[in-house]
C-alpha cells in the first residue's frame, strides 16, 4: 500500500478524522484521551457494519489486530489499515516486526511504550486531542497532532555518516561501494551481525 489515506470514524457523539501516510503510525498520549475508544469504535464497526452506530469512511479496509492469535488474523489481512491497541505485547516482538514486513498493510499502533523492534518515523508519532470544533454539547471532534515536530530545523540536514541496520538498507538508499557520486559503503561485524554505513 502506498500514499495517503483519510480515515473518518464517527458516531453521533464522537468523531475522529485523520490521515495515515506511512506503513507505521504510532499513537501516544495520556490516559482518557480517546486512543482505546478509537480502536474500540473501529472494532465495533468491523464486527457489525450494518448494525453498528459507528460510521467508518476510508478508501481502504480498516481492521483491528489483537490477542494471542494475531499471526493467524494477520495472514488474512491484505491492503488494509490495521489498528492495534495498547496492551498487545506482540507489537514489541521481533516476530511481529518480521511478519509485518511481508504484508502490504499500513499499521496504526497505540502504545505509550518504546517499540524498538519497529522502524517507525519520528514524524509519524501522534497524540489525540479534543477540539471544540463541534461544541461541548454536540459531537466531540478528535484530531491527531504530531508529538515531535521537524519544522524549524533550518537548512537541510546532511549527515557525514549514515549507519543502517543491515547492508541491504545501504543498497536501497543508493549507497554502494565504489560509487562515483561521493558515497562509500562498508560493512563490519557488530554484536548482532553486519553493520553497514555510507559516507555521504
Amino acid at each position: 500500500m502506498k500514499g495517503r489515506h483519510k480515515v473518518i470514524v464517527a458516531t453521533k457523539r464522537l468523531r475522529y478524522e485523520f490521515e495515515v501516510k506511512r506503513n507505521l503510525t504510532v499513537i501516544r498520549g495520556d490516559s482518557a484521551t480517546g486512543k482505546t475508544t478509537l480502536v474500540d469504535m473501529i472494532q465495533e464497526h468491523v464486527n457489525n457494519p450494518a448494525g453498528s452506530p459507528v460510521e467508518l469512511h476510508c478508501d481502504k479496509a480498516c481492521q483491528v489486530l489483537s490477542g494471542i492469535l494475531w499471526k493467524e488474523q494477520l495472514s488474512g489481512i491484505r491492503d488494509s489499515i490495521v489498528f492495534i491497541d495498547e496492551g498487545n505485547e506482540f507489537v514489541k516482538s521481533d516476530d511481529f516486526a518480521r511478519e509485518i514486513r511481508l504484508t502490504d498493510n499500513y499499521y496504526v499502533i497505540v502504545s505509550r511504550e518504546s517499540l524498538s523492534a519497529l522502524p517507525y518515523s519520528v514524524e509519524e508519532i501522534y497524540g489525540i486531542r479534543t477540539s471544540g470544533k463541534y461544541g461541548a454539547l454536540k459531537q466531540c471532534y478528535h484530531e491527531f497532532y504530531r508529538i515531535y515536530r521537524m519544522e524549524g530545523l533550518g537548512a537541510e540536514v546532511r549527515p557525514e555518516i549514515v549507519v543502517t541496520e543491515d547492508s541491504l538498507d545501504c543498497g536501497r538508499r543508493g549507497i554502494r561501494p565504489g560509487n562515483r557520486q561521493g558515497h562509500e559503503a562498508y560493512g563490519g561485524q557488530g554484536e548482532r551481525g553486519i553493520i553497514s554505513a555510507g559516507i555521504l
